[in-house]
């Protein structure tokens, strides 16, 4: 019989995850504000990732903002849109030429939110993506947002 020896911390449970990535998207919080001793915020956004990939977080996040509506309510009949461009050194699969930072990459942030603030919507788009493009091709709660079309 063989000792198996790992080098490697036990993997955090789902369940536990799950709890920070919905703390997340129902607050709004960073990664970095929601992570504690119980999960680190490296371990949640791996998770994310994985989740992303396998096709679930945007089922999550549809989930969320539906319980949210019929716990709390969302007040959709005024939405708030704002944005930035911020820095991208490094590159990446959205950045784009910044029309304000001299043609250095950069990437466009919007959120959209409820009149009480609470996050409905994020996407990402190329720094060079004007302002004058759809952000959302349907409504949030129906569907999440396309960043190929922002």
């Amino acid at each position: 019989m063989s000792i198996r020896w790992d080098a490697h911390r036990p993997r955090i449970s789902d369940r536990v995850v799950f709890d920070k990535l919905v703390q997340v998207l129902v607050l709004g919080a960073s990664y970095e504000k929601t992570s504690d001793t119980t999960c680190s915020e490296t371990t949640i956004r791996r998770r994310r990732d994985e989740w992303i990939a396998a096709g679930i977080f945007t089922t999550l996040e549809q989930i969320c903002l539906d319980s949210y509506d019929r716990i709390v309510g969302l007040e959709l009949d005024d939405v708030c849109v704002d944005g930035c461009i911020v820095k991208a050194p490094c590159g990446g699969e959205i950045a784009g030429r910044s029309p304000v930072d001299r043609g250095k990459q950069g990437t466009k942030r919007s959120v959209m939110t409820d009149w009480a603030g609470i996050p409905i919507g994020v996407v990402a788009a190329p720094a060079c993506a004007g302002i004058h493009k759809p952000i959302w091709t349907t409504s949030p709660m129906n569907s999440t947002p396309d960043p190929a079309k922002a």
